[in-house]
């Protein structure tokens, strides 16, 4: 008795863990298929439209594509363009500070560390007020770093990143043990052939687990690129969409739902072909050897 008892117990637990997991996934995907579904429909509004659409077509797709007043691929370019830039800097910087940080000594090492983890407890949030006055009037002497360009934007982004991918990388170059260093030097190596041809491809995975995390963060702002770019041939892709939807009174869901969908192709893609990458990136410096 006491054995059917387990039993049926058992299945009554895997039976609500498995409903519980249904529930999570449709919550999830739900919103996702509606999103695709909308960008396959003829009618412009949410209220109208269908899981599955009647008259599936490509019309909203080739109208973003071809609409002058839009401009989604100037948008998508200008996004990137600030991606790939920010992301190229930010990996340089980040490789390079970790590994001084975790081979060299120097006075203000622990003054360096201590301020880069009181970077990470400020909210960003608190200084878009101070980033909007502070970039209005370095633009008066610097233009290319001044509103409503793309050299702020990246700036932002890269001093933005810098600090926990930092701190990231340094755990990791932490696991490799010094005497490799240490013989590549003896052997007559400098410290950045050293760092360069031996240590760097024993870090990629973090490397490229900063790239992909730099990429996906910079790429999908919204907050700060809305707050410095004002002009339309500035604009990144997420701003374009959000202020196309606050020109007209009747919004056209059609084209929003597909933009959204064309917008997100590149994080997608580089998630899928590199998650491998971001999962030993993040475990493998997790203990040190």
């Amino acid at each position: 008795m006491n054995t059917v008892q387990t039993r049926q117990a058992r299945i009554l637990g895997y039976t609500w863990r498995y409903l519980l997991a249904a529930a999570l996934i449709a919550f999830a995907l739900i919103p996702v298929i509606w999103v695709i579904s909308t960008s396959f429909n003829q009618a412009q509004s949410l209220s109208s439209a269908r899981l599955v659409p009647r008259n599936p077509t490509m019309e909203n797709y080739v109208h973003l594509l071809t609409r002058p007043s839009l401009d989604f691929k100037r948008w998508m370019l200008n996004s990137l363009k600030v991606s790939v830039i920010s992301v190229a800097i930010i990996v340089v910087l980040t490789c390079t500070a970790a590994y001084a940080l975790s081979r060299f000594r120097f006075r203000a090492k622990k003054f360096v560390m201590m301020s880069i983890m009181l970077v990470n407890v400020f909210p960003g949030i608190l200084a878009l007020i101070a980033l909007f006055t502070m970039f209005q009037q370095l633009g008066d002497f610097i233009p290319v770093l001044g509103l409503n360009t793309h050299g702020a934007l990246i700036a932002v982004y890269i001093s933005g990143a810098m600090s926990i991918n930092t701190l990231m990388v340094k755990g990791y170059v932490d696991t490799i043990p010094r005497e490799i260093d240490e013989s590549c030097i003896v052997e007559g190596a400098t410290y950045w052939q050293t760092f360069w041809k031996v240590v760097f491809p024993m870090i990629r995975p973090i490397v490229i687990t900063v790239l992909i995390l730099a990429f996906i963060a910079t790429y999908g702002d919204f907050i700060i690129a809305n707050l410095l770019l004002k002009g339309n041939e500035q604009v990144t892709v997420m701003v374009g969409i959000f202020r196309f939807t606050q020109q007209r009174m009747n919004t056209d869901w059609g084209l929003v739902t597909a933009a959204t969908l064309l917008a997100a192709v590149p994080t997608v893609l580089l998630f899928y072909f590199s998650q491998k990458y971001i999962i030993a990136g993040l475990t493998s410096g997790a203990v040190k050897q």
